[in-house]
């Protein structure tokens, strides 16, 4: 997968895995990992999938219908090469905190549904849920971020109640947080979860 690798500081930090929106870069969120914790290892990937020329994480049917097929065997492929790169950059792959926006949420949440020991903690940002009528696994000592908008068009609130319910019932320690806007990133989000980060 393309990305990038920025070793950090202090290598008793987290691993922090970015994870773009539809139509974006590996580039994108690295402004916000430095906001979240400048002396942390980076490792932000770029989707594989292309919609009309737009990366993502994986495909879908329309807007907010998930190809729930390609959903899976892309989460199995995320997972596999956070293994690789783990071993290949040396960092603890127990210790890798994702920081996702809409689509690259979507993908952290699904990992969090699909494998108990791929993420230690999430800062989801506008995510929706990536799979219903699963068992999840334990997620006991797991801590979820999730930044949703009261009036975002793609993400309906209900979603991201939802999702804090699932992940909660799953054992999760889950925050959920509401602006008073739609689907776009905003800064108060984005400090509210470095205020979340520092505190895991």
């Amino acid at each position: 997968m393309k990305h990038i690798f920025q070793k950090g500081n202090d290598q008793a930090k987290p691993t922090l895995l970015l994870l773009h929106g539809t139509g974006g870069t590996e580039q994108d969120l690295l402004p916000l990992a430095e906001k979240i914790d400048p002396d942390a290892n980076i490792l932000s990937v770029r989707g594989n999938i292309l919609e009309n020329g737009m990366p993502r994480y994986f495909k879908r049917l329309a807007e907010g219908v998930f190809d729930e097929e390609d959903l899976i065997f892309r989460t199995k492929e995320l997972n596999e090469f956070l293994d690789e790169a783990a071993e290949k950059y040396d960092f603890d792959r127990r210790n890798i905190i994702a920081i996702g926006y809409s689509n690259g949420a979507n993908i952290a949440a699904s990992l969090m549904f699909h494998y108990q020991e791929a993420l230690k903690a999430a800062i989801l940002h506008h995510p929706m849920v990536p799979r219903r009528g699963i068992e999840l696994p334990d997620l006991s000592g797991r801590r979820v971020f999730i930044a949703a908008g009261k009036n975002d068009p793609i993400c309906p609130a209900q979603e991201s109640e939802d999702l804090k319910n699932l992940l909660a019932d799953a054992g999760a320690d889950v925050v959920l947080h509401w602006e008073n806007m739609g689907h776009q990133l905003t800064l108060n989000e984005v400090e509210t979860a470095g205020k979340w980060y520092q505190n895991i």
